[in-house]
């Protein structure tokens, strides 16, 4: 077997591995299901229950995505401001700090009162919980450019403007890619703490829903697609990373 087939099965192998050890530790120590479920009971309410395990998870989709293309936006215009002024990241980013600083499970209530209960505060917490990646990241990027390069350019009549176009933007964006794969896993980390507190629908209600009947089952499906959903975008934005940004790799 290479290399190269070996590194693509390896995850593979160890989801099984620990799949197995999951099954074995349930049914050798006869744990019951309300507690622990076992893979068999996960896999039998996932087959089981795949409607409202579907339905939710495109509401939890929609929400996360709707919030994560919003921080995107707002983290990369803000993360250029900082970056690219010195006053503005003096002005800026202490506050920004501190904003990060506070669990963003205490503005679901806030959120609440304002938006009712619903789609929209689970798109304004993954929104919250998802932009800073992306503006320290974007910042970092334009932050590290070469002070002397900076100089040769200014010296061959290149203004901030150009500097900024053809020489930070395309140096910052290995750190911006980087910031969308951690951005986009912290957006469902948002959606779903919204969805557990104020919602009706998304794959957070139906957990909340499950564990107050004692499914658990149910509540590792919840878990497992989650997790599912969080792995394929991640995948997705590595995959146009490395066709974006493949000058930076080796």
């Amino acid at each position: 077997m290479s290399r190269s087939t070996l590194i693509k099965i390896a995850p593979w192998g160890l989801l099984i591995l620990l799949g197995l050890i999951w099954q074995l530790i349930v049914t050798g120590f006869n744990v019951s299901s309300y507690l622990f479920p076992s893979v068999t009971d996960v896999w039998r309410s996932l087959v089981t229950d795949w409607r409202p395990i579907a339905e939710h998870s495109l509401q939890t989709l929609y929400t996360t995505l709707v919030g994560f293309v919003l921080a995107v936006v707002f983290g990369l215009f803000l993360g250029i401001a900082v970056g690219a002024s010195n006053l503005v990241y003096k002005a800026v980013y202490p506050l920004l700090v501190g904003f990060n600083s506070i669990p963003k499970v205490a503005f679901v209530p806030v959120l609440v009162v304002w938006f009712g209960i619903g789609t929209v505060p689970a798109i304004a917490t993954a929104f919250l919980i998802s932009f800073f990646p992306i503006v320290v990241n974007v910042a970092t990027g334009l932050a590290t450019v070469e002070p002397e390069m900076e100089d040769v350019l200014r010296s061959l009549g290149a203004s901030r403007m150009d500097i900024l176009k053809k020489v930070g933007l395309p140096r910052s964006l290995p750190y911006f890619f980087a910031s969308l794969k951690v951005a986009i896993t912290l957006a469902f980390v948002g959606s779903v703490i919204s969805e557990t507190v104020a919602s009706n629908l998304g794959i957070g209600y139906l957990m909340m829903a499950a564990s107050s009947t004692m499914n658990m089952a149910l509540v590792f499906a919840g878990l497992i697609v989650i997790g599912a959903m969080g792995v394929v975008m991640y995948e997705i934005f590595a995959f146009v990373e490395k066709r974006m940004t493949h000058w930076a790799h080796r």
